[in-house]
């Protein structure tokens, strides 16, 4: 399984360099903005699992920040945990109507920090709104972005994309070897859209294919980007003598052995 990524967006470098040190320690991939306009940016750029977000930052303070990543579908269904030295109530509320996650005071214990990020990402993969091997929007999550695309009604170049090949590498190399290449192949549409597409795109995981909205004007050419991104970075996942061969060998020895080529992104309908 791929290390669960979290974005701290913080402007004290103490408490950034703290929080960054430990997460690290518990095998999460992290990243540091020191203001708004940098994690908004970054959230886009690095798909996080999570989002701990300072109130107090220059130029933006984390509510403005907040509003914002919920306004684009990139970044709208991130997780937000608030970190801050306010304790009314009635920042509490702001926060949590903004669309934060969580909220927790400084100073703040490690530990409780901790579980209380696990407990976020937990429960955005139990209840079906976050794809475990990816972190993108599934299920209830895409439904509600399709209908409200519909009822306002935006049109966008729709893509569906399916890893072919894919249960044929998960019967040679096993599951968490395909889990691996499952997020690598949500890592490679996300950050072709997050180069050549717009804010108000989107990307979501459906019954084991990736869905993709793009309003990017070259929405074919995306289409194809994304295609050669994964095509040239897959073979990584393969086995020497498999890649020379150009693919896995299913049932071999018997009459029905049979090469599956190296798995590429395929249009869903088309798939294998």
């Amino acid at each position: 399984m791929a290390a669960k990524r979290i974005l701290v967006i913080e402007d004290d470098f103490d408490v950034a360099e703290m929080l960054l040190l430990y997460f690290q320690s518990r095998e999460f991939e992290t990243f540091h903005a020191e203001d708004g306009n940098v994690g908004i940016e970054m959230a886009r750029t690095h798909f996080p699992n999570l989002i701990l977000l300072d109130v107090m930052l220059p130029y933006m303070d984390g509510y403005e920040v907040c509003r914002r990543l919920r306004q684009f579908s990139l970044t709208r269904y991130i997780p937000i945990i608030f970190l801050t030295q306010r304790d009314e109530r009635a920042d509490r509320v702001k926060g949590l109507e903004m669309g934060a996650d969580d909220y927790i005071t400084k100073p703040f214990d490690v530990e409780e920090l901790r579980l209380r990020v696990d407990g976020s990402i937990r429960r955005a993969t139990r209840t079906s709104l976050h794809e475990i091997r990816t972190g993108l929007p599934t299920g209830p999550m895409v439904d509600e972005e399709l209908a409200q695309r519909e009822k306002a009604g935006l049109k966008a170049y729709e893509m569906r994309l399916v890893v072919d090949g894919f249960n044929a590498y998960r019967d040679v190399y096993g599951f968490i070897a395909a889990d691996e290449v499952f997020g690598f192949a949500g890592r490679c549409i996300q950050e072709v859209i997050s180069a050549e597409g717009t804010p108000q795109d989107f990307v979501g995981v459906v019954d084991n294919h990736f869905i993709v909205l793009t309003h990017a004007s070259h929405g074919p050419a995306i289409e194809q980007q994304i295609r050669r991104r994964f095509a040239d970075g897959v073979q990584a996942f393969y086995n020497f003598m498999d890649v020379e061969r150009g693919g896995v060998i299913l049932e071999p020895g018997t009459e029905r052995e049979r090469l599956v080529p190296i798995m590429s992104l395929s249009p869903a309908q088309a798939a294998v």
